[in-house]
């Protein structure tokens, strides 16, 4: 007789497994994991560590939000491995993250690049709170309350948060901006 895994009551009574609750939010977890690890070899591995601890501890899951909460696993496991290594190993890939659509003339091409390179590289100059923010909030698309749940605080210090995390990321641009328009005017009067 094969044993089968052991459910908490909770998710016993809700009728809820695994595969209803984590599997399909395993590409929000690789994503999540992506931004934060800045590594895709990383952030696989951290998603594998995650999902394992997620079914280990599946009888602890009360119900709620399954997104949340394996989001809330893979952002601690993030942190333990950063911790343990210090710095990136991988930088932003753009063509890995870009949707594969052709542009409709290679000036678009450009200024899409351009932009998204920008934006890329305002991202990193970001604090790791803000940047997580930004991240689950306008790639990931979790609520305010999704955010509260994850990251364990008030809803108004998400909202207070992501309204400092935005103003960061105008002044990152903003900056970013101003160091290309002089960088192109040091090479215009070379």
């Amino acid at each position: 007789m094969a044993s089968r895994p052991r459910r908490s009551a909770s998710a016993r009574a809700s009728g809820h497994s695994f595969n209803d609750v984590v599997v399909p939010h395993l590409n929000a977890a690789y994503g999540l994991a992506r931004w934060l690890m800045r590594n895709p070899s990383d952030a696989e591995d951290v998603v594998q560590e995650a999902s394992l601890r997620a079914f280990r501890y599946f009888r602890t899951f009360a119900g709620g939000d399954g997104r949340a909460w394996l989001l809330r696993i893979v952002r601690n496991v993030c942190f333990e491995w950063r911790g343990r290594r210090h710095a990136p190993t991988d930088s932003f890939d753009e063509r890995q993250h870009s949707d594969g659509l052709p542009a409709r003339d290679p000036e678009t091409l450009a200024l899409l690049n351009d932009r998204a390179r920008l934006l890329a590289q305002a991202m990193r100059t970001l604090p790791d709170r803000f940047r997580e923010l930004l991240v689950r909030r306008e790639l990931e698309g979790l609520s305010y309350q999704e955010l509260a749940d994850v990251l364990d605080i008030p809803i108004g210090t998400v909202m207070s948060g992501l309204s400092r995390a935005r103003t960061a990321l105008r002044e990152a641009v903003d900056r970013a901006l101003k160091q290309t328009s002089q960088q192109g005017v040091r090479e215009g009067c070379e």
